[in-house]
């Protein structure tokens, strides 16, 4: 393990990793994806995918339709980023995380070639994965890009099927500065050849700019929030699920339970739905298949810290919302809790919209500000400054797990509630802690 954990050293530390390091790691552009996909042989070439991009949503929705494709019968290919605990979970083949000596071996390989322009921590990872599925010999692989689409390294994929589930401000100083932009950089992975599913409607300028991309490649798009093409008609709350009513497959008990899980389900359906009628590489998904794959999703894929309920006494509940959009929904799900005391262990990027992203939490709460261990992290003092300015009251501290131990030693077990989020590196930290704990 020690020799892995050099090579995940030497891979963050020879290459930039913009997870880590913020803009200065982000390396647009697809020259270096190509060259290194020719040099191992264009793996991603040897099975179909189903490209998932999106501002939010984009990583649920990606592990639903892989999930349901395993329960098919399928051998699935699942890319996703960032990881919460272990750089593997950015790479599985039927919910099982990559091999530690295949990703010791692959960097070895890779360490072989000369490159005349330094490849980035993200192309080379998604390289690792295209050649690691090819390897696998999976049926499918589900890919979710990195940041935006048309320059992310994932894009030198040609998919069955190209999803899109929503657009909102976010990455703006990368992606630009309106919704249009950030569309249409987004609406680079639509491809000729492929279906396109938009999961959410985010205005007239933006259909726009999906539309244009979708005429000019020679594709039609399917609008998964029309009436005539929706598949979750009801949807609501059982005592451990989503309970969903379909169009097409019956009603599902979804494992996924936030109320922002309605809108990445109906994307998944609408997305599967499509996939049936268009590729006949596939097997026809069957109702069986997606209220399997749907029911056992977090349990097939290894999917985490979506509203996810990890103690009772106190209740606590740890989530991955970490932008404007996101946290708008959490935040409204989180009102309807009942609690005496809500305590909220929060911690954000330096780089979010902190100043909107405030006004949105809640003001009868107490806080426990954290930083998680990254350059890109605002610092608890920083974000408890911060936040006084803007009404909110709590403590500052040091470390992710020192907050959730005040929260927890501060609450009752009765009666309080605490909820763990603000940034998928926070949760990395949490989630890492107790794992360490067991």
């Amino acid at each position: 393990m020690d020799t892995y954990q050099n090579t995940l050293n030497w891979l963050y530390a020879q290459r930039a990793a913009y997870e880590r390091q913020g803009r200065s790691g982000y390396k647009p552009g697809l020259a270096n994806s190509k060259k290194l996909d020719e040099l191992f042989g264009h793996p991603h070439s040897h099975y179909p995918t189903i490209h998932v991009a999106g501002t939010n949503g984009k990583g649920s929705t990606a592990h639903l339709i892989a999930a349901v494709l395993q329960a098919q019968g399928c051998r699935v290919g699942l890319y996703t980023s960032p990881h919460l605990v272990d750089f593997r979970e950015r790479i599985r083949v039927d919910g099982q995380m990559i091999g530690a000596d295949y990703v010791m071996q692959w960097v070895e390989r890779c360490k072989q070639h000369e490159f005349r322009h330094e490849p980035s921590f993200f192309e080379m990872v998604s390289t690792m994965a295209f050649c690691y599925f090819k390897d696998m010999n999976v049926d499918v692989a589900v890919i979710e890009t990195g940041l935006g689409g048309r320059l992310d390294s994932t894009n030198i994929i040609l998919p069955v099927l190209s999803v899109i589930t929503n657009v909102s401000l976010e990455h703006t100083d990368m992606l630009g500065h309106t919704l249009t932009s950030i569309a249409r950089e987004k609406a680079g992975i639509i491809k000729g050849g492929a279906q396109a599913v938009i999961g959410e409607d985010c205005g007239r300028k933006v259909t726009a700019e999906f539309a244009s991309r979708a005429h000019a490649v020679g594709t039609s798009l399917v609008k998964a929030y029309k009436k005539n093409e929706r598949e979750v008609l009801r949807a609501s709350h059982g005592e451990h699920s989503l309970v969903l009513d379909t169009a097409s497959y019956g009603r599902i008990d979804c494992q996924l339970t936030g109320d922002y899980q309605v809108m990445n389900a109906n994307t998944a359906l609408v997305a599967l739905r499509e996939l049936g009628w268009h590729c006949r590489e596939l097997p026809f998904i069957t109702p069986e298949a997606v209220a399997q794959g749907f029911g056992h999703v977090c349990t097939m894929t290894g999917l985490q810290a979506r509203w996810a309920t990890v103690d009772t006494r106190p209740l606590t509940i740890i989530d991955s919302a970490h932008n404007v959009a996101g946290l708008a929904l959490a935040m409204r799900q989180l009102a309807r809790m009942p609690r005496r005391t809500l305590r909220m262990v929060m911690g954000f990027m330096a780089d979010k919209d902190l100043a909107t992203i405030l006004t949105l939490l809640p003001r009868d709460a107490f806080y426990y500000f954290t930083q998680a261990p990254t350059a890109r992290a605002l610092s608890a003092t920083k974000l408890k400054e911060m936040a006084q300015a803007a009404g909110l009251h709590g403590v500052a501290c040091e470390n992710v797990m020192d907050a959730y131990a005040a929260a927890r030693h501060d609450s009752d077990e009765q009666a309080d509630l605490i909820y763990v989020g603000g940034s998928m590196y926070v949760l990395g930290e949490f989630l890492s802690a107790v794992q360490k704990m067991k």
